[in-house]
């Protein structure tokens, strides 16, 4: 099944999602330069990555994956995977980035891992928190 790339805003989140095989080929750097235009274009919170149609990956697809991280990291974005398939969740534990790659049940969870850590962070720099959400919803 050939992969299939849709990415679309969601308030201060970038939401791409992959439905299809994260195989070796040439689609798969597309996954990669969707990542890298979300980022340069948008500069979100957070990159989130849903997954859940993905039907099979290979070792190239969990390294577009990592590479993914990397764009991210550089730009100070969090990267959370939305709906991980058992096979890829196999993958990622076995190799332990399931560390490096957080995960979520779906987007509204991983958005609400993303505001913790933010929240985390500035308490932990001291920086005061907004006295109210008026994006939330």
């Amino acid at each position: 099944m050939p992969l299939s790339i849709t990415s679309r805003p969601d308030r201060n989140f970038q939401v791409i999602t992959l439905t299809g095989n994260l195989t070796l080929g040439p689609h798969l750097k597309i996954v990669q330069q969707t990542a890298r235009t979300a980022l340069e274009t948008a500069s979100p919170d957070a990159l989130i990555l849903d997954v859940a149609g993905v039907k099979y990956t290979d070792s190239a697809g969990l390294g577009e994956l990592t590479v993914v991280y990397s764009l991210c990291t550089r730009k100070n974005c969090a990267l959370i995977l939305v709906g991980v398939p058992n096979q890829l969740r196999q993958m990622l534990d076995l190799t332990r980035l399931d560390a490096l790659l957080p995960s979520a049940a779906d987007i509204e969870a991983a958005k609400r891992i993303v505001k913790a850590r933010t929240a985390q962070k500035r308490r932990e720099s001291g920086e005061e928190e907004p006295s109210s959400d008026s994006s939330a919803g």
